[in-house]
């Protein structure tokens, strides 16, 4: 497929600047993407737009991947119904390490340059930011922005100074870009259009050039209409520190199966015909999951690496697919450990106790006499000693890793 076939058939296609979508089949350009760094971590909600990335760097575009320690330090207002806390430089400085690490984890194969802005603002006065920058922009265009009406308007809560310049910040870097590197394309989520279009904007007026904004939809869970990435427990991370792999991979695992079949178009690299062959087959059989399966796999390799997809792989049959303790490897148990309460060898009445999973010795007794608890898959008729690591199961989902 064309690249342009490619990113309509995906779902990635939201606004451009350009006429047609083809155009983006004519000639391979230089384009950017740039990340703010308002956490040392990116989430599943920046991925869509890297995974539209991969599809421009296999067809022959040149990456420049943006860190935004300048942009940063004031915060996207965008979408924000409040003033952005300023975070402090060390904090800055901290997450753009964050963001730069995960770059080089999921491009690891490809071709790219890493940039970050403040290596350019820091050289910039306020005076000549105003002549060059300033300048050159409509207030109009900039007023007329939905956020900024919502922000000033009747009932908002008003806008900064600071805030309101945020786009002419990130328009500048597009004609750094364009003039240092070649850049003549920006790539970005739906949200980042008004933000994009400065640029375009800027570098028709000071460099007399045509460029373009190619801007990707927002990822919506359909079961929720919620923003995807977002969950109960919040953000679904990048980083295994704030979002553990298995709670990655569970995340996946659990989407419901229409929003599964957008989003193996969007987070895999799968080709069409194995996409719509796996479609097909969860279509028959849906109780297997297959489509859940393969996103969560592949997915977590991804962003993980094969070695702890494969861990809580292992981990994921021992809970739920009739898979035997003592297959886990020693990390595999202490990743095991980090999701289920754990507790050394005792007996089962009190290990229950101890691990929340029963109010008192009474309660575990009565849980036990009921039937509702077991013991490595097999059924507890009575309180006894638990020597080796197993792992305990009160009803379906409830389980203790007695750790000998």
């Amino acid at each position: 497929m064309t690249l342009s076939e490619e990113l309509a058939w995906r779902g990635f296609v939201n606004q451009m600047t350009f006429a047609d979508i083809t155009d983006l089949d004519k000639e391979t350009r230089t384009f950017y993407w740039g990340v703010d760094p308002s956490a040392d971590s990116m989430t599943i909600g920046h991925l869509a737009p890297a995974m539209m990335i991969r599809h421009f760097m296999n067809h022959g575009h040149k990456a420049i991947l943006l860190a935004g320690g300048a942009t940063g330090m004031i915060g996207d207002p965008d979408g924000k119904k409040q003033e952005r806390d300023l975070k402090t430089p060390e904090e800055i400085a901290k997450n753009v390490e964050g963001i730069v690490t995960q770059y080089k984890n999921i491009f690891t194969d490809q071709q790219f340059e890493i940039v970050n802005n403040y290596d350019w603002f820091k050289e910039i006065g306020y005076l000549q930011f105003l002549r060059e920058v300033g300048k050159h922009m409509s207030m109009t265009q900039l007023l007329d922005r939905e956020f900024i009406q919502s922000r000033i308007g009747e009932g908002g809560d008003g806008i900064s100074y600071a805030e309101f310049s945020y786009a002419l910040i990130q328009g500048y870097d597009f004609l750094h870009l364009y003039r240092e590197k070649g850049a003549t394309l920006q790539v970005a989520g739906a949200d980042q259009w008004g933000n994009s279009v400065a640029g375009v904007s800027l570098i028709r007026k000071l460099e007399g050039a045509e460029t373009h904004v190619f801007t990707t939809p927002l990822i919506i869970n359909k079961a929720t209409g919620v923003k995807f990435g977002k969950s109960e427990a919040g953000a679904v991370w990048l980083d295994p520190d704030k979002t553990s792999p298995y709670k990655f991979y569970q995340f996946w695992l659990n989407c419901d199966d229409e929003t599964s079949e957008d989003l193996i178009k969007v987070y895999t690299l799968l080709d069409r015909e194995t996409i719509e062959s796996i479609i097909s087959n969860h279509q028959v059989n849906p109780g297997e999951r297959t489509l859940q399966k393969t996103l969560a796999r592949e997915v977590t390799e991804l962003v993980h690496g094969r070695e702890r997809r494969e861990s809580v792989e292992r981990v994921t049959g021992v809970l739920f697919g009739g898979g035997k303790l003592n297959d886990l490897s020693s990390d595999d148990l202490d990743a095991l450990a980090a999701e289920i309460p754990t507790v050394p060898a005792q007996g089962i009445v009190s290990a229950l106790v101890a691990a929340g999973a029963a109010a008192s010795n009474g309660d575990a007794r009565r849980l036990i006499q009921g039937g509702a608890v077991s013991l490595d898959g097999e059924k507890v008729i009575e309180d006894r000693e638990v020597a080796t690591t197993s792992l305990l199961k009160k009803g379906k989902n409830v389980f203790v890793l007695v750790r000998a």
